[in-house]
């Protein structure tokens, strides 16, 4: 697989990169066995980047990757995770936002016990304009400095931020010192705001992964994630739109993967799935050609919810 240089990490990064947000059942109850299987089937095909957080699944993510590496050798992939965001384990809505460095420290290393590290190649600031940004100032002010001195340590290779809010990203990529930004929900079929950002981030050589090309489960054939703030009319337009795939005898996580894929302008796409089969259906996927003229049509039904900004 191509690898890509994620701006001034100086890391060689595959052209699709593995999230393990499925692995801790963020969409779905998932079985252990089949997420290990997943993870090593993808490093396997060559992807070596592998994003993850002790915020999916309450940890479980983590502990369910940690097991799927733990055979591996290090070399062979780069692991991302991330900082501020902790999820209850019992009751995965309860999330707890702290920025202080007390707590990243302590988090970062029961991360890395999970996940059988020594070492993180990149970690992101999570979620900090969750709650009406009210923790912004926090990350801001000691989120980030922490990052900075881990950094220093050799405790972590690269600083990241991982957050929704598009104005708030032109916050960070001004004033954050970060090295690379992993963008979810910013350029799908659905949503291509990303675009604004690339001019800003190649100046200062900040990496951009972007992550989520299925829209967060809205651009798959079945329904979606029932935690997505998406109306029930909204959900009838996916629902055609997915529709008017399916009778083309193509998946609408086909066309959504070819188009988040095939106009290089980011070093990785990330996808997470926790089976095999679904893996190796959107590696297949993203290998042929995109066809515009389905592009146009599936977005045409959709236009009343294109670069919508979703209450997540």
């Amino acid at each position: 697989m191509q690898k890509n240089k994620l701006g001034k990490t100086n890391l060689l990064v595959s052209e699709i990169s593995f999230g393990a947000s499925a692995l801790g059942g963020v969409y779905n109850d998932v079985d252990e066995d089949a997420c290990i299987e997943t993870v090593q089937v993808a490093i396997n095909v060559g992807i070596n980047l592998i994003d993850v957080a002790p915020a999916y699944g309450g940890t479980k993510a983590e502990t369910v990757l940690g097991k799927a590496l733990k055979d591996i050798p290090r070399d062979m992939y780069y692991i991302s995770t991330k900082a501020g965001k902790y999820t209850d384990p019992d009751n995965y809505s309860n999330n707890e936002f702290n920025y202080t460095e007390k707590k990243i420290r302590e988090g970062l290393e029961e991360s890395m016990k999970r996940l059988g590290v020594d070492y993180l190649d990149i970690v992101h600031l999570h979620d900090f304009d969750y709650e009406n940004g009210a923790h912004c100032e926090a990350a801001f002010s000691t989120g980030f400095g922490t990052l900075l001195k881990l950094k220093e340590e050799g405790v972590i290779g690269a600083i990241g931020a991982g957050i929704y809010d598009m104005e708030l990203w032109h916050r960070v990529i001004a004033e954050a010192p970060v090295d690379a930004i992993l963008l979810h929900n910013h350029y799908s079929l659905l949503d291509t705001l990303a675009l604004e950002l690339i001019d800003a981030c190649n100046e200062k050589e900040i990496g951009i992964i972007n992550a989520s090309p299925f829209a967060s489960s809205l651009l798959t054939p079945g329904p979606a994630a029932h935690w997505h703030p998406a109306t029930t009319e909204e959900r009838a337009l996916l629902e055609k739109a997915a529709q008017y795939c399916n009778d083309r005898d193509f998946s609408i996580t086909d066309l959504a993967i070819q188009f988040s894929t095939q106009q290089n302008h980011f070093p990785t796409t990330l996808f997470s799935t926790d089976t095999s089969d679904t893996f190796m259906k959107n590696m297949l996927a993203y290998r042929k050609d995109l066809d515009y003229d389905h592009v146009k049509a599936v977005q045409t039904i959709l236009a009343p919810i294109i670069n919508k900004q979703w209450a997540y």
